[in-house]
């Protein structure tokens, strides 16, 4: 096995706990913007439309197919219409509040700042993430996360995305590290899992939901709860 001296993790749905962040803000602004008011559809109904867009516009993003502007245009109006709503009912402002008031949610993983603290001393800890790089430092920030990463690298800042190896390729000339040195822990088995094995890095598939999707090729390592990375590390 490998010896590793540096670890990449990527940030939404490994560390920061996208859903349940996301989830807490859809409520707040399903209250303040009134939603209730126009009898088609509840909390529960937008939350789970909600999800199932940005989810669909955030793989078309990762694909080169839409822009960030696009989905931040695009994933309200698809829900609320979607919904029943009429385009000109669709609150003006709502999708810049949600990217104002997510960013600021806490909730993290399971055992994600005391395997963090216990993997710090020992390893180089970085971010490579797809997300935008404002947002993701404001998350960061929120959730008491940018202490332990030396290095955030963010799609926006090297030109490319997750899955393509270039931006692994980025990453590891920053670091001035080798591919073998290095092991990628992520949710996502294209963006993470196959564009680190592309680059030839390690993986750690993260799979909280415990997914049984079969893996071909399989990752290095498959994890559940990131207490887990222990037994790995």
């Amino acid at each position: 096995m490998r010896t590793y001296k540096h670890l990449l993790f990527d940030l939404d749905h490994t560390l920061w706990d996208f859903e349940k962040n996301s989830e807490e803000t859809l409520f707040t602004l399903f209250h303040s913007y009134n939603l209730a008011d126009f009898k088609k559809f509840d909390c529960d109904s937008f939350y789970r439309k909600y999800k199932f867009v940005n989810h669909l516009l955030w793989d078309l993003y990762n694909k080169g197919k839409i822009n960030q502007q696009e989905l931040r245009e695009q994933r309200f109006v698809r829900t609320l219409t979607g919904l029943g709503l009429k385009p000109e009912e669709v609150p003006q402002g709502i999708s810049e509040d949600y990217t104002t008031l997510c960013p600021t949610k806490t909730a993290v993983f399971p055992y994600t700042h005391e395997v963090l603290s216990y993997l710090q001393p020992k390893y180089g800890l970085h971010i490579i993430t797809n997300g935008f790089k404002e947002i993701q430092a404001i998350k960061m920030t929120a959730s008491n996360l940018h202490g332990y990463f030396k290095e955030v690298v963010t799609s926006e800042c090297c030109g490319y995305k997750k899955p393509d190896k270039r931006m692994f390729e980025h990453a590891l000339k920053r670091i001035n590290v080798k591919p073998e040195d290095c092991l990628m822990i992520g949710d996502n088995l294209e963006c993470d899992i196959d564009g680190a094995r592309a680059a030839g890095i390690d993986q750690v598939y993260f799979n909280p939901e415990k997914s049984t999707r079969k893996l071909r090729p399989k990752p290095t390592f498959e994890i559940h709860c990131l207490s887990e990375l222990q037994a790995i590390l």
